[in-house]
Formats: C-alpha cells, sequence, structure tokens
C-alpha cells in the first residue's frame, strides 16, 4: 500500500531515527541524540542517533559475520536480482515519505526530492540485472595441460560514507551496486541528513536483505567516519565529498589494512559555450547547471567558458533566465532554488561572494543572500572578468555562483577547460560535430555533457579525473567497482614431476 504524506505541511515534532544495526533500529549506545533543524524552516524536523567508536564495531562486526557466513555473497545472482527488485518497488511506493524527510534535512525543493527518488528505484533495477549478469572470464588458449578461470568475487565489508548534498541520490548511485556484486555494507550519512538513509535500509530488509549485510551508523565524520576508514575488519571504503576530505580517507585507510578506495571528490567543472550553439538553449542549460541544488552539486557547471563574438548576447539570455528562478520554500512544487544545507556552507558561499569583489570581479548578477522570514538562501550570482589567479575561479564554491571567462578559439577554450587540479565534468554547446569530437577528447572530465547538462541514467558510470576522484560508481562498472579478479589454473594433464 502507496504510504500518504502531506509534503506541504510541516512536521509537528521532530521523527526520531535511530542506528540501524544487524536488521533493527537501536539507538546508540551512549543513548546520545542530536536533533536537525531545517535549513529552510528554522524547526526541528528529525533526532538522529549520535554513534561513537563502540557503535561502529558493533555495526562491522555484524557487516563482517554477514559476509563471512556468506548468507549474501553466497547467494545466486537470481535471489540478490529479485531482494533489489523488490526494493525498488518499495521505493516507488514510499517515493513521497522519502522526498519530504530528504526535502526537510536539506533544503532542496520537494519537485526535485520526488525526481531523485525515483531515479534511485531506477538504479535498484538496471543493478538487479547486473547481478545477474556479473561474470568472469575463461581461458582455453594455454594449451591442452593448463586452463584459466577468471572469477569476479565480491571485495568485502565496504564502508559507505556519504554526504549531505545527495543524501538519497548518491547512495543510491552506490548500495544497490555493491549488493549486486556480493558485499555488505556499513554506511556513514552526513550527520545533518542522515534519514533516508536508515528509510533505505528498512526498505532493504522489507524486501528480503538477509540481517547484517546493510548496516548504517549515523554520526560525525570525524568520530564515525575515521572510525569506519581505520577500521581493520572493512575491506573498502566508498568515499563522496570534499578532496580535503578524500586526502584524511586515504591516509586513515592506509595506516590500517591497504583498503581498496572508491573517492568521489570535488569538482570546478566548466561550461564551454561556442558561437554556433543554440544560445537559448544553451542559457537555459547553464542558469540549470549553476542554480540546480543551489549550485551545492560536485558536478555543478560553476565556470562559464563563451566565446568572446557572442558573450555580451549570451549573458544578457542567461541573467534573463536567471532573473526567473524561483528561490524559496522547499516544500513548495514551483520553487527552483531552495535553502542552503549548512549554515557553515551558508557562511562559505557568502566569503566567496565577497572575496570576489575583493578579488576584482565584477558582480554583474545577483547578490548573495535572499532575505526570508526562516531559512538560508543564497539566490544566482554572476561574476565577469574572472581570470584564472582569482581564488573563484579556482576553488569550489559549491553554491549558485558563476565565474565567467571569455575564449576565443576552441585550442584555448580545451586549455582554460583544462586549467583546474579537478577533472569531474565538463559541458559544451555547439551544433558543430567535429568540435564537439575534439572538445570532449582532449577535456580531462570523468562525466561529459554535449548540448544538455546533469543528464544521465543507471547506465553510465559516475567519477572523475585528477583530484576529483578514483574508480567508478554506477553502470556495470559500478558492480565491477565492488570485486577483486582471481585467477584460478586448472591442470587437466598428469603431471610431470619436478622432483623424480
Amino acid at each position: 500500500m502507496t504510504n500518504k504524506f502531506d509534503i506541504t505541511r510541516l512536521p509537528e515534532t521532530a521523527r526520531n531515527f535511530g542506528v540501524y544495526i544487524d536488521g533493527e533500529m537501536r539507538p546508540a549506545l551512549s543513548g546520545n541524540t542530536t536533533t536537525r533543524q531545517s535549513p529552510a524552516h528554522d524547526i526541528a524536523v528529525t533526532e538522529i542517533a549520535k554513534c561513537a567508536q563502540d557503535d561502529v564495531d558493533i555495526a562491522v562486526a555484524s557487516a563482517r559475520l554477514a559476509f563471512d557466513d556468506r548468507r549474501w555473497s553466497g547467494q545466486s545472482g537470481g535471489v540478490r536480482a529479485g531482494v533489489l527488485l523488490k526494493t525498488a518497488g518499495l521505493i516507488r511506493e514510499r517515493l513521497e515519505e522519502i522526498a519530504y524527510w530528504e526535502t526537510l534535512e536539506s533544503g532542496k525543493p520537494i519537485s526535485q526530492t520526488k525526481g531523485e527518488v525515483a531515479g534511485c528505484a531506477d538504479m535498484f533495477e538496471y543493478a538487479s540485472g547486473l547481478a545477474r549478469s556479473l561474470h568472469g572470464d575463461s581461458h582455453n588458449n594455454l594449451g591442452d595441460g593448463l586452463f584459466g578461470i577468471v572469477t569476479r568475487e565480491p571485495v568485502g565489508v565496504v564502508g559507505l560514507i556519504t554526504p549531505w548534498n545527495f543524501p538519497f541520490l548518491i547512495l543510491c548511485e552506490r548500495v544497490p551496486y555493491i549488493l549486486a556484486s556480493g558485499c555488505t555494507i556499513v554506511a556513514k550519512p552526513s550527520e545533518v541528513t542522515s534519514a533516508t538513509t536508515i528509510l533505505l535500509a528498512e526498505m532493504l530488509s522489507e524486501a528480503g536483505l538477509p540481517k547484517g549485510v546493510m548496516n548504517v551508523v549515523t554520526g560525525s565524520g570525524s568520530t564515525v567516519g575515521q572510525a569506519l576508514c581505520a577500521h581493520e575488519s572493512v575491506d573498502m571504503i566508498s568515499f563522496t565529498g570534499s578532496t580535503a576530505v578524500g586526502r584524511n580517507v586515504i591516509r586513515a585507510s592506509g595506516d590500517t589494512n591497504f583498503k581498496k578506495l572508491g573517492l568521489e571528490l570535488g569538482g570546478k567543472n566548466p561550461q564551454i559555450v561556442f558561437a554556433d550553439a543554440d544560445l537559448l538553449d544553451a542559457a537555459d542549460g547553464v542558469a540549470f547547471g549553476m542554480c540546480f541544488n543551489a549550485g551545492q552539486c560536485c558536478v555543478s557547471g560553476s565556470r562559464l567558458l563563451v566565446e568572446r563574438a557572442v558573450m555580451s548576447e549570451f549573458l544578457a539570455l542567461l541573467k534573463a533566465k536567471l532573473e526567473k528562478t524561483v528561490v524559496g520554500d522547499p516544500l513548495d512544487a514551483k520553487t527552483q532554488i531552495g535553502a542552503i544545507t549548512t549554515s557553515a556552507q551558508n557562511q562559505t558561499i557568502l566569503s566567496y561572494i565577497q572575496k570576489g569583489q575583493e578579488e576584482g570581479a565584477q558582480l554583474s548578477f545577483g547578490c548573495g543572500a535572499v532575505k526570508t522570514d526562516a531559512g538560508q538562501f543564497v539566490g544566482p550570482v554572476i561574476f565577469e572578468n574572472v581570470t584564472p589567479e582569482m581564488e573563484i575561479y579556482k576553488d569550489e564554491i559549491f553554491g549558485p555562483v558563476l565565474c565567467v571567462t571569455p575564449f576565443d578559439d576552441v585550442d584555448e577554450a580545451i586549455a582554460m577547460a583544462n586549467d583546474t587540479k579537478y577533472g569531474l565534468a565538463a559541458s559544451v554547446w555547439s551544433k558543430d560535430i567535429e568540435k564537439v569530437l575534439r572538445v570532449s577528447r582532449r577535456v580531462q572530465a570523468g562525466r561529459f555533457w554535449v548540448n544538455t547538462t546533469l543528464a544521465g541514467g543507471p547506465e553510465l558510470p559516475l567519477g572523475g579525473f585528477k583530484q576529483s576522484g578514483w574508480g567508478r560508481e554506477a553502470g556495470k562498472y559500478g558492480v565491477e567497482e565492488y570485486t577483486q579478479i582471481k585467477s584460478v589454473h586448472i591442470a587437466t594433464e598428469t603431471r610431470e614431476h619436478w622432483i623424480p
């Protein structure tokens, strides 16, 4: 039966969430909790368990036992697929509930969260097919005396650390693929957006996932995340967050058991607009790319590189689009830009807007903070005359702030696009297919969009070049990421003895 939620009304009291370990909800051992305030409404919406090292130890032990006794890894791909398919159905049934709590904790618009949750169900459906099709290889070319088999085996216990900007989406870009491979999980969501991760754990159990295969611990990154990264019984860490914190994950993992790592980190992503593009389409795409999720998006198009010949015309079209964006209450279906998720991030964005002006960039659109009765909101901002030495050009601001720089030819556009330590995503707008192919081949980015932006589906992999991370999520590569390869050599003839 579908769970109906009134997604237009605020909750009367904060909803309590415990941790999820070994198939059940329980409080943290200390009994401590933290209360999450809605960044859009300034009221308490959830109460989350505050875990410590001992909670992590119990969760990891549960996942370790569940992996080692093969209650999941020993099941057929068909059994795993059945659980993933049923979970997809449960996500669709509870779509409005999931979207509601995601919006309250994160501040993102309800129309956006509903779309993201629907896409998450697609992830589980796609991964169910991969659970059945995951396979290795064979080698019948080793001579009559030897036969070779290459198998893919689950890596083991995966520590999954997810951020606050896309709590459910990023979770679901990983969990179904991890489970399809046969691994077990200890998930650590951001302490400010934990609710939907626990809801997913409940749905997986309802769908038939064995106890201990999916566990959730909540709390701070410095305590719970660090404990997970350093734990000797965790075989792999999947981390999504900033490049700076990613370095800490590498250090913590390397200091113990040399865990396998999957890292999706920061980005300073270019949107390249050529004079031969459909400029109106491009203006809409650039506006979407910079404003989606209030710019709190690792693949946000935060740098605009525009051909000088059409720069004035294009910026006029872009500003006309941005003037129509709706900033406000994320529970209003018409809202396009919701609240900034944390006070710290709100302050960071505003400080970069101030810094850009101090560096000499021209603030040509917007002003920053939007005054409202409650919450913290930032409207779209455009900086022109931005040069490569400026911090706003180089740093990931993580807000709806666009830095504009002109170029004169294709080679200059490519050089400028690659002039960053990051390599997560890029977009190009042009009607010239030869130009598009040339740019797409030479720009260093793990995801590349042509005449669109922030598009995709569960079939295509996610990940970055350079300091934007290691490994790939989603697609068939997302299952393979959580496996190890084993070579098996089988003698097929009587052995010729080495010692007579």
